[in-house]
């Protein structure tokens, strides 16, 4: 048939960046170690209005491995992610974005992922930390 592909049986089925990174194992050492840059950041911290960050690591974790697409735990969960909405609480200043971002690379840089995988994962995390940004400074 003309304007048809046929894929080969036996092709392997295309992965998702979830799984080429290693799945949930690898958001959640990232998440994790992310965390806990956070735990000792004088700015950052205080945003963190739970004793126990282990319920934002958690929401963030999960976050992550629906939108690189893992399973949808985060939605059903919680529902739309709504982001700007779910941080316009907070005052997120060019100074926070910059701890976030820092805490964020020593993470991902830990992860050993492949050169392309490392720029695709920062390259979003750069966006989502400048969307958040919603005070001026």
């Amino acid at each position: 048939m003309e304007g048809v592909t046929e894929i080969p049986h036996g092709a392997p089925p295309e992965t998702t960046f979830y799984e080429q990174v290693g799945g949930e194992d690898t958001f959640r050492r990232l998440v994790h170690r992310f965390y806990e840059g956070v735990a000792e950041d004088p700015l950052l911290r205080p945003m963190y209005p739970e004793e126990d960050l282990g319920p934002a690591e958690e929401r963030l974790t999960l976050f992550l491995i629906q939108y690189w697409g893992g399973p949808t735990t985060y939605s059903q969960n919680r529902g739309h992610p709504r982001l700007r909405m779910r941080h316009a609480p907070f005052t997120v200043d060019r100074a926070a974005h910059d701890a976030w971002l820092r805490h964020m690379r020593t993470a991902v840089d830990e992860l050993g992922l492949s050169e392309e995988h490392e720029r695709t994962l920062w390259k979003y995390l750069t966006y989502a930390a400048a969307t958040m940004v919603n005070t001026a400074g």
